[in-house]
């Protein structure tokens, strides 16, 4: 049994090397450097810029003045009605006249507005911060999904490795007639069984360092490693405080709020427009016999017409904003209550692992190895308890993984870190 002990501790040792000297092949990343890759490769990020810009266009826009319009007519004209005589004798000159005309909008149309583009142009800019945020918590979840992943495919070579050992050494005692032939029956269905947990630990590695390499938009390529640890429980976390900061600084919230003041604006646009623009003209005329300058102002006259259509429509909208609001404020607040009892149930799990759970089964293996060497357990109860201590093992790196990803939702509910 000193044989097995001593291969076991060997080929770990074996492993961590060959295991180091292949990450050193491959490129590692960091949560940090694959969040910055998604910040500033991901299309979400650049189509949150494009609205940006589409509303600076729109200020723009709502800041310029009406251009003038300038209306011309010219031609050679006769004058035949007064003239008596020969045609030589008929009077004939140039004529051409020139006519302005400039718009003038009502101010407090005009001042509406641009107070709809300016809140637009802000509305934009807090949806980049909820873009960065959303996408974030989306690389962070996959971040620790993919590194999950790996510690899985670590534990399940390691674990192939140690039972096509012992398998070798019941094999060597069979031939020898130490042990009896259905050992190594016993021992060749375990390394099957190691074999396929390596095989499905190394798929779900594949389909999570796609994911991740997708959230970057192909930054990383096909064979990259990341590393890094999972989140510890933060102290002092309290629900009352994280709900105050959800509703003062959530950037979804921040948007809404002045989605709804936009709307606002946009009624009170409608309002005034009800006003007419005036265009003021001013005509030269230069005819046969005639000199003229004129001015003129042009009114429409809102008599049938007097944007009900549109009025009732911004208002509408408005209500549909406020109605949006109050649903997020809603969803927000119960987001922050899920994710808020999920850290603390799982934070009392990791406890229990680390209390003792860990190290009960280390010696359970222990014992097992120890009474397999005294002759009184069996090969299949040492397995046993290999797949017992392997199986805590997922378990807690599954629950430290369930603790990163609950509070990483925990800081997308709320708005920011904790």
């Amino acid at each position: 049994m000193r044989q097995i002990l001593a291969l076991v501790c060997g080929m770990t040792v074996s492993l961590n090397m060959s295991m180091a000297s292949a990450e050193s092949m491959e490129q590692l990343y960091s949560l940090d450097m694959i969040v910055n890759l998604a910040l500033a490769r991901n299309p979400l990020v650049s189509l949150a810029e494009g609205i940006i810009d589409q509303q600076k266009g729109h200020q723009t826009t709502a800041g310029a003045y009406p251009n003038p319009t300038v209306y011309g007519h010219g031609g050679r004209g006769y004058l035949k009605d007064t003239i008596v005589g020969p045609p030589e004798n008929i009077l004939s000159i140039t004529e051409y006249n020139v006519t302005v005309g400039q718009p003038f909008e009502w101010p407090a149309m005009r001042a509406a507005r641009q107070r709809v583009a300016d809140l637009g142009l802000a509305t934009a800019n807090v949806g980049m911060l909820e873009t960065r945020l959303n996408l974030g918590s989306q690389v962070k979840v996959a971040f620790y999904d993919l590194l999950l992943a790996q510690q899985g495919a670590d534990l399940a070579r390691q674990n192939l490795d140690i039972v096509e050992g012992v398998a070798r050494i019941v094999k060597t005692r069979v031939k020898s007639g130490e042990a009896p032939q259905f050992e190594s029956i016993k021992a060749e269905v375990e390394v099957l069984k190691a074999g396929q947990l390596l095989v499905r630990a190394d798929n779900l590695v594949r389909v999570n360092r796609v994911a991740v390499d997708t959230l970057t938009g192909g930054a990383l390529g096909p064979t990259y490693m990341v590393h890094g640890e999972f989140r510890t429980l933060p102290r002092d976390l309290r629900i009352e405080s994280l709900m105050a900061r959800m509703m003062e600084q959530h950037p979804t919230i921040q948007r809404l709020l002045k989605s709804v003041e936009q709307s606002d604006w946009k009624i009170e646009f409608e309002r005034q427009a009800r006003v007419p623009t005036l265009t003021l003209n001013g005509a030269y005329f230069r005819e046969i016999g005639r000199e003229a300058i004129q001015g003129g102002l042009a009114i429409p006259m809102p008599l049938w017409y007097r944007r009900q259509g549109e009025i009732a429509s911004s208002l509408g909208a408005k209500r549909r904003e406020e109605a949006e609001l109050l649903r997020m404020r809603n969803e927000l607040g119960r987001a922050v209550y899920q994710h808020y009892q999920d850290v603390r149930t799982t934070g009392e799990l990791i406890e229990v692992f680390d209390k003792g759970l860990l190290r009960q089964a280390q010696e359970a293996l222990r014992i097992a190895q120890f009474s397999f060497q005294q002759g009184a357990s069996s090969l299949l109860e040492v397995f046993d308890a290999q797949r017992v201590q392997r199986q805590i093992l997922l378990d807690y790196a599954q629950a430290r993984h369930d603790l990163s990803v609950s509070l990483t939702r925990l800081e997308q509910a709320v708005g920011g870190l904790l």
